[in-house]
């Protein structure tokens, strides 16, 4: 997620995310200092789609819609070995983010009329950010110090839907994607 340029978001916004717990004792001290959107409430993370429908639009038919879609995704593995950049921004560059692409592409089109990012960008890259903002040097100090501390791995296993109350960003629901199938080989040694 983004701040608009006064580095506010608005009262209902709403977002889908990917939590990435593991990602925090990494890179938790750096987004404290340098993302807004973890002194807003939200944690590391990766963004399916934001800004989603305003909160005023999410009912009970949306939720329903948004569990099967996720749920016809299969949960997936994924690491965080190095560090990309945007102007102004260090972030955490999933491997592969083909997942996060499919997720995406998925909502935005059952929803066209919430693009990413507001069709701001031509390419939708999946990061986790840890510094927005920020000086060229600023951003190659808290890069050094990540380049130490990587890789981060982790298992996505859900979606889930943030809005934003004023004040704090919240959970409002969490949607669990399909689990992987898992071979188990037959006591007469046939799969």
């Amino acid at each position: 997620m983004a701040a608009d340029g006064a580095g506010r978001y608005r009262a209902g916004e709403t977002a889908l995310i990917v939590k990435v717990p593991g990602a925090e004792p990494v890179v938790g001290i750096w987004r404290e200092r340098f993302d807004a959107s973890a002194e807003a409430g939200v944690p590391a993370h990766v963004s399916v789609l934001y800004p989603f429908l305003s909160r005023d639009r999410i009912d009970d038919q949306v939720l329903g819609v948004l569990g099967e879609l996720f749920g016809s995704h299969r949960a997936f593995d994924l690491r965080f070995r190095r560090c990309g950049r945007f102007p102004g921004v260090l972030y955490l560059a999933p491997e592969s983010d083909d997942q996060f692409r499919a997720l995406t592409s998925a909502v935005a089109d059952r929803w066209p009329e919430a693009p990413p990012y507001g069709g701001r960008f031509a390419e939708v890259i999946p990061h986790l950010t840890v510094a927005d903002g920020q000086e060229p040097s600023v951003l190659d100090a808290v890069e050094a110090e990540l380049a130490r501390r990587l890789p981060v791995a982790t298992h996505v296993g859900s979606v889930q839907l943030f809005a934003f109350d004023g004040i704090v960003w919240r959970e409002q629901a969490d949607f669990a994607l399909r689990a992987p199938r898992v071979s188990v080989p037959r006591c007469d040694g046939q799969r």
